[in-house]
């Protein structure tokens, strides 16, 4: 299984990005299981939760995102997306999605999300 993230990119103060993270090659029930999150990870500093949702969709936001970004998930595709309205520039850094289960801990390979004031 891996984790394919993308969306990322270059965008002005006030924009919006949409980040994606397909599971390929995952069966659905497997999927059913994981709590799912975005982290993001700046020079110098850990990388941070930003989003994430549990396999019964409740969701946790890092302070300074609530109101601006959403994640959700599409069980179908096998993908978890994070959408990002109101972008800031100290939003921006690397973004890693991830898969969490008992006995699993999925990384993707993370996206550049760079926001210009």
């Amino acid at each position: 299984v891996q984790l394919q993230a993308s969306g990322g990119g270059l965008v002005q103060a006030g924009g919006s990005l949409r980040l994606s993270c397909r599971a390929s090659r995952m069966i659905l029930s497997e999927f059913w299981g994981y709590s799912m999150g975005w982290y993001r990870q700046t020079p110098g500093k850990e990388r941070e939760m930003v989003a994430v949702i549990s396999s019964g969709r409740e969701t946790e936001y890092e302070d300074s995102v609530k109101g601006r970004f959403t994640i959700s998930k599409d069980n179908t595709k096998r993908t978890v997306y994070l959408q990002m309205n109101s972008l800031k520039p100290e939003d921006t850094g690397v973004y890693y999605c991830n898969f969490k289960r008992q006995g699993s801990d999925l990384w993707g390979q993370g996206t550049q999300v760079t926001v210009s004031s």
